[in-house]
């Protein structure tokens, strides 16, 4: 699983060094084979070990054809989902579509989200947590949040 907030630099040709703490787990998880797509609610970019996102594409697929939001999701997840294979000196090469999309510079964040990770432009990240913070959270949690404790 992954998880936590990792401050990472990319080099001029799109390529990250995947933290150490992540390589063991994506090689075990899917031999270094991982898909990243495009976040369509924020500028920032998915990426799946190739089995998570495997079941995803099925889902995604399955969803009705003739639902324009089902389309629009459809046309944007699998139409930009990109294989990114981790190499041997643990990298990503995100390609410049993907790079573009998400307004991704040299200094970025790769957010652990249990079975996937985020990519943000460190600033656009930055930006993005506070303006959550600053919002009233316990106003717009669904209900079963508001019974969890942590």
């Amino acid at each position: 699983m992954f998880r936590g907030v990792n401050h990472i630099n990319m080099d001029t040709k799109g390529r990250l060094t995947v933290p150490t703490r992540y390589r063991d787990e994506i090689n075990s998880l899917c031999e270094g084979r991982m898909v990243a797509t495009i976040d369509t609610e924020e500028r920032c970019l998915l990426i799946y070990p190739q089995p998570a996102w495997d079941d995803i594409q099925r889902k995604v697929e399955a969803l009705p054809s003739f639902n324009s939001a089902a389309r629009r999701v459809q046309r944007l997840l699998i139409g930009h989902a990109t294989d990114i294979p981790m190499d041997r000196n643990g990298r990503l090469l995100i390609t410049p579509p993907l790079r573009e999309y998400a307004q991704l510079n040299k200094n970025a964040v790769l957010l652990g989200q249990g079975n996937k990770l985020e990519l943000w432009d460190e600033t656009l990240w930055t930006e993005r947590r506070e303006q959550w913070l600053d919002v009233d959270a316990q106003a717009q949690l669904p209900e079963e949040l508001k019974s969890l404790s942590l």
